[in-house]
């Protein structure tokens, strides 16, 4: 019977992505079968995380951290919980041998939302690495399934797609960041002269890690490509709007992609992938 609660607490998170993310969600469903529930569990994982710092507000968010880490940990140890999407995520830490330090790195990072609203260059760095590139780690080693050599080749581009993600969700969110959480994650930004000359100057750091990320896409098992290359596709879609944006533009809202043309960037992607384009 342990087998209904098992499958209730994947289905589970993959309900969670398909209800905060569109973008992911679709990438996802593109990665073959059998990867698809290890992916949606480490989403369930870093979203629950994540809204507990950005959302859970008159609730004390530190405990509330705190207790989600705790019980992480125990999950891993224990090999079951009762919390649903610590559940499934402890059973895919223990099956693809996602290390402690990634899971570490990551909480540091939510840590940090808790209080900080301004970041210097080494803080910058410190919160890509655990929001976001530990992250791309983390579903590496479910694409790898296992393979160290690959892991340890691959590991700097996944860190580097998993960091052109973040940023560009950064520079999109900027407005809301700016008003709703009081956050400028960009270090040494004056956001009261925020221009077109230093949005091109966080653009080119974007495409730096962009270029780095697409070689890794190309490099990964055929399972998983094409699910992580949609994933990108939209991503730079969505690079290029904010690109053709001014600056006055992306603190007044934020652009997004319409789920229409989504379907579109998915058809003409397949399309390229199935001809060997990528």
């Amino acid at each position: 019977m342990k087998k209904i609660y098992d499958d209730l607490s994947y289905n589970l998170s993959k309900s969670l992505t398909l209800k905060y993310t569109t973008s992911f969600a679709i990438g996802i469903r593109f990665l073959a079968p059998s990867l698809r529930p290890a992916i949606y569990a480490i989403y369930g994982f870093v979203r629950v995380a994540d809204e507990i710092v950005d959302s859970f507000h008159g609730y004390d968010k530190e405990q509330l951290l705190d207790d989600f880490e705790r019980d992480c940990y125990k999950a891993i140890d224990d090999k079951i919980s009762i919390n649903p999407i610590l559940h499934c995520f402890q059973e895919v830490v223990n099956e693809y041998g996602i290390e402690r330090e990634l899971i570490s790195l990551f909480i540091r990072s939510m840590r940090m939302d808790l209080d900080k609203t301004e970041y210097s260059e080494e803080e910058y760095k410190n919160y890509i690495l655990g929001s976001a590139e530990v992250v791309g780690l983390m579903c590496l080693r479910v694409f790898l399934e296992g393979d160290e050599v690959e892991y340890r080749r691959l590991e700097p581009l996944a860190m580097s797609l998993g960091s052109a993600f973040q940023k560009i969700n950064f520079l999109r969110d900027l407005k809301a960041d700016v008003r709703d959480l009081g956050r400028v994650y960009f270090p040494n930004i004056d956001i009261s002269v925020f221009n077109d000359e230093v949005k091109k100057e966080i653009e080119a750091d974007i495409q730096k890690d962009f270029d780095q990320g697409f070689e890794g896409i190309k490099q990964l098992p055929k399972k998983a490509r094409f699910g992580v290359y949609l994933a990108y596709i939209y991503y730079t879609r969505l690079f290029s709007k904010v690109k053709n944006a001014p600056a006055e533009t992306i603190l007044k809202e934020r652009l997004r992609i319409p789920d229409p043309k989504k379907y579109m960037i998915l058809c003409q992607s397949y399309i390229r992938h199935q001809v060997n384009i990528l």
